[in-house]
């Protein structure tokens, strides 16, 4: 059965959020950033790209491109409540939902679009509602595979739903830039371009792959196809991921211990609220640390238990951190959890501690721990309905 795949991205997302907090700001060209001199555009609106500005420019540069801008310092905490009521509407269609970040998806609507009698009356539906429930525009992509998808939300901005056909591939997609390409990034271009690739049709037909490999590596083969409009993916949801982990990019570069600390905290307890929502706890924790030039430096340590405590995490990040941390200032931080235990390897390892007295035991005592705590979100959730 074919498939079919929607790309949701919410448009010029932080600008339109902002909108939303200030309606006065309606119309206006505007970016979202950081209030000094080294503070670059994170997002800006569509009235302030029609100037040229775009994000990771530097601020500087857009008022000068832009004099009559709006600054706007971000409300991320504003962000991730919007982008988590974007997500529980795309659920409300289907379950097989992949965030690629806080402001889109992939979702696999094969299924969904048999309830209605032409297919795009779905996509329709999905782009009022997230218009007439939270303020926001967005695109959507339709295509039978994820890459396509992506392509076609790209196509036509704002509030534009495109459909992106194997067919339709030599007349839509091989006439693009280079550096339109997902997955094609602005240093790759020059690169591609110097060796007479300029548009996805020359990538997608090229004669000798072996002299891609430099440039992309083990990704060559699958780069090549889809060019060519193939993309053997399938959504990964967050319950079948192979790892589980939240990251916050800063619009400032901070050197400040106690708020790396304090940000820390926070990702912990976000990543214990997903992990205790899925009933997953890892065996291997990792934390990823982008320094203001932009290099990275991750780290990973292997655990004698499984983990999902937000406590646990916040000391292992914490470990981690200490131990590599060079008084840089950070633009990111991230963890995650990987190497999800079973709940066999849960019941063995508790049996082999108590192998007297627990031997009986259904579950594994970290089993009980998720469900008592999700037991307590749910009455939390409650408590709140009845007030």
């Amino acid at each position: 059965m074919a498939h079919v795949y929607f790309h949701i991205d919410l448009n010029a997302f932080f600008a339109n959020a902002e909108v939303l907090l200030d309606p006065s700001l309606k119309g206006q060209p505007i970016a979202v950033s950081g209030q000094t001199r080294r503070s670059v555009v994170s997002t800006a609106s569509y009235e302030a790209r029609k100037f040229g500005v775009h994000s990771a420019q530097p601020v500087t540069e857009a008022l000068k491109l832009c004099p009559q801008l709006q600054i706007v310092s971000p409300h991320f905490n504003w962000y991730r409540e919007l982008s988590e009521d974007f997500i529980n509407i795309i659920r409300s269609y289907t379950d097989l939902i992949e965030q690629a970040s806080i402001d889109e998806c992939y979702a696999d609507m094969t299924e969904a679009i048999q309830k209605f009698q032409y297919p795009l009356d779905l996509a329709v539906t999905i782009q009022k509602r997230i218009y007439n429930d939270l303020g926001l525009s967005c695109s959507i992509g339709v295509g039978p595979n994820m890459f396509l998808a992506k392509m076609a939300s790209d196509m036509k901005k704002p509030m534009g739903i495109t459909v992106l056909r194997i067919r339709e591939i030599e007349s839509k997609l091989w006439p693009l830039p280079i550096g339109d390409m997902r997955g094609v990034g602005n240093k790759t271009v020059p690169v591609l371009e110097e060796m007479g690739i300029h548009t996805i049709r020359d990538l997608a037909l090229i004669k000798d792959p072996s002299i891609l490999r430099p440039v992309f590596g083990k990704n060559t083969e699958s780069i090549i196809r889809r060019a060519n409009g193939h993309d053997d993916r399938t959504i990964v949801t967050e319950y079948d991921a192979k790892s589980m982990g939240v990251s916050e990019t800063l619009l400032e570069d901070i050197t400040d211990y106690d708020e790396i600390r304090g940000l820390f905290r926070t990702l912990s307890r976000k990543l214990s609220k997903r992990l205790i929502s899925s009933k997953k706890a890892g065996y291997s924790f990792s934390i990823r640390i982008r320094y203001y030039d932009f290099s990275s430096s991750d780290r990973s340590v292997k655990l004698d238990h499984p983990i999902f405590k937000a406590d646990d995490l916040f000391v292992q990040a914490m470990t981690l951190f200490d131990s590599n941390w060079d008084d840089e200032p950070v633009r990111l931080l991230g963890i995650s959890v990987s190497d999800f235990a079973s709940d066999a390897q849960m019941i063995s390892q508790l049996d082999l501690f108590n192998p007297v007295d627990e031997a009986k035991l259904e579950t594994s005592q970290v089993l009980k721990e998720l469900n008592r705590e999700i037991t307590g979100a749910k009455l939390v959730r409650a408590s709140e309905i009845l007030k």
